[in-house]
């Protein structure tokens, strides 16, 4: 039932993980506070272990798919 993500989708977040992982070269894990339900951001790349690197308004995060969810093109706001 989940979607594939792609390199360049806006997705959304849908759940919190337990703890999140930033995508910097020496990851560093953080509590999940620093992201709230349905932030949005982009997909930069694909990690090893089923990880997405992502780029949210506050930092890049390592995030696996489950708690993602791919935003339509209609759904994306022009700013």
């Amino acid at each position: 039932m989940s979607q594939e993500l792609s390199v360049g989708d806006r997705v959304r977040v849908i759940a919190l993980p337990p703890y999140v992982k930033t995508a910097d070269p020496m990851p560093m894990l953080r509590p999940p506070n620093v992201l709230k339900l349905g932030e949005e951001g982009v997909v930069l790349d694909r990690r090893p272990g089923g990880y997405w690197g992502v780029k949210f308004s506050k930092a890049a995060l390592l995030m696996e798919s489950q708690y993602l969810e791919v935003i339509p093109p209609s759904e994306s706001s022009t700013h």
